[in-house]
């Protein structure tokens, strides 16, 4: 770490993900939620903390591992359906669809207004969302969805540009990006809250990952490595990592990525 680096977070210290009371996880697909920070929703709502969860996009494409014969139409309904009851199995029962189609068959303003609404309404402390920076990532609904998100955190207090969206000011404090190559914030994640987070993914979400399908054996593999590598990289056991960004961090301060 450089000698900057050090001064700046001295000088402008993160706060702790866990320390707010009001959480907005934006997903841009039914289970994007789950499989990038299920088990830190859990946390969250072992803690007594407000939840909301939004899903951008309808996932009607997502028909790799589907029923043959089942078509983009029929599998919208589908997918609803399964991200309510996984929502429920970590403890948020409000979730809210924006249902733009998936596959970037959408305009990326209509994205951000309908964002900016949802922040308005529920007026989270903390917003998560994925991390589009991240060099590989070539998913467009995912590239679109964490974008935006980052935009309407840095507006969300601005209430003239809010309006502008259609939308209420909200004091956003901070955005954490989850899907990230690059955590400076971890979530400890011991007592069983990955067991959940497994749970509401590979029993809920069978329309994508049935079973004897591959990825109900890499992906929860990987779920749990990932986990027990951000433990040990901040000494929790196992953890969830962000990229995290306040208030002081989302603007004019390069030095920070």
């Amino acid at each position: 770490m450089s000698l900057l680096r050090l001064v700046l977070k001295a000088a402008a210290p993160l706060p702790k993900i866990e320390d707010f009371s009001r959480y907005l996880f934006i997903g841009p697909h039914p289970d994007d939620i789950e499989i990038g920070c299920g088990a830190t929703v859990s946390k969250l709502v072992s803690l007594g903390k407000e939840i909301s969860f939004l899903i951008c996009l309808d996932g009607r494409y997502g028909l790799q591992n589907a029923a043959p014969g089942l078509t983009p139409e029929q599998l919208v309904p589908i997918r609803r359906d399964e991200a309510i009851e996984s929502a429920r199995r970590l403890g948020v029962d409000d979730v809210h669809f924006l249902d733009l189609c998936d596959g970037g068959f959408y305009k990326t303003e209509d994205l951000r207004a309908a964002i900016a609404v949802q922040v308005g309404l529920f007026r989270p402390d903390v917003i998560f969302s994925v991390d589009p920076d991240v060099p590989n990532e070539c998913h467009i609904d995912h590239l679109n969805v964490g974008r935006e998100s980052k935009t309407i955190a840095n507006f969300a207090s601005n209430g003239q540009i809010m309006a502008r969206f259609g939308a209420s000011p909200a004091k956003v404090a901070a955005i954490a990006l989850y899907m990230t190559a690059k955590p400076n914030r971890f979530v400890c994640t011991r007592g069983g809250h990955v067991d959940k987070q497994l749970d509401a993914i590979f029993n809920v979400h069978t329309s994508q990952f049935p079973a004897g399908c591959p990825e109900t054996q890499s992906i929860p593999m990987y779920i749990k490595l990932r986990s027990y590598f951000f433990g040990i990289r901040c000494l929790k056991g196992r953890a969830e990592g962000f990229r995290m960004l306040d208030i002081t961090h989302m603007h004019c301060l390069p030095e920070e990525s």
